[in-house]
């Protein structure tokens, strides 16, 4: 970042990019993480693998989904390396069941609830340091190089999809980049998805579950997800904020 001339004026200060002044904060901040993490941080390396043609997405039946069944969370825990267990000092929440009751009819579901993978995510737009960024094929991730802590998209997330790490953290997965001060969420098993594969808490609800969750590329008519959505209606949580989220319920 280049700095300004001792003799600037107090009100030419202003115009000095917001952005850059914490990414500069931010190329100095020391990231715990582990042994043979820092050199997958989610960074420029996890863009480099997407497909710009590409837009990976969601569909979950609610119909099918119990409340006493919680296979996806389980499943994205265990590869993922964080605790889903109360209490947890992490507190992390990558994916997490939420039971709803409509209040006029007395019609009770179950859903799980992550990282929604909008199109237009705010938390890539509250983000000073550019820590939170959504790749070209609509993956919204958080650099840990560059995160700062400052927890602005926490706040800015209306699905509260995001959880910051208080402790120092040990026994990561080498796939799951984790660091005490820095934030996280759902990657959508980004690492699976580069290798041609599909998240966690997919494959556990088709083995495990009852079978809810659809994941699949958004863009190809001819993918299972695509047919799904134009076949039953669906909605996706909060459309009135114009997110355009890359999960999305049916049956809700």
């Amino acid at each position: 970042m280049k700095l300004p001339a001792l003799n600037t004026p107090l009100r030419d200060l202003s115009e000095i990019d917001r952005r850059e002044f914490f990414k500069a904060g931010g190329a100095v901040a020391t990231v715990a993480l582990g042994s043979g993490v820092t050199l997958m941080a989610f960074g420029g390396e996890a863009s480099a693998n997407a497909d710009p043609g590409k837009r990976w997405g969601m569909l979950i039946d609610v119909n099918k989904c119990t409340s006493d069944c919680n296979a996806c969370v389980t499943a994205c825990s265990k590869e993922n390396g964080w605790s889903a267990e109360e209490g947890s000092k992490t507190d992390a929440q990558w994916i997490r069941k939420v039971d709803l009751t409509h209040k006029q009819t007395g019609r009770e579901v179950s859903l799980p609830v992550m990282c929604q993978h909008c199109e237009n995510p705010p938390c890539v737009d509250v983000c000073p340091t550019e820590a939170s960024f959504k790749r070209p094929d609509g993956i919204v991730l958080v650099d840990k190089h560059a995160c700062i802590g400052c927890r602005f998209c926490m706040m800015a997330c209306p699905y509260k999809a995001r959880s910051f790490i208080h402790e120092p953290i040990t026994d990561q997965k080498i796939n799951a980049p984790r660091g005490q001060g820095t934030v996280e969420s759902c990657t959508l098993c980004v690492h699976r998805v580069d290798a041609g594969g599909q998240p966690a808490c997919v494959d556990a609800c088709g083995t495990t579950g009852n079978g809810a969750m659809l994941f699949g590329d958004l863009n190809d008519p001819e993918s299972d997800i695509s047919k799904a959505l134009k076949k039953y209606n669906s909605i996706g949580l909060r459309d009135d904020l114009r997110l355009n989220p890359g999960v999305r319920y049916s049956n809700l």
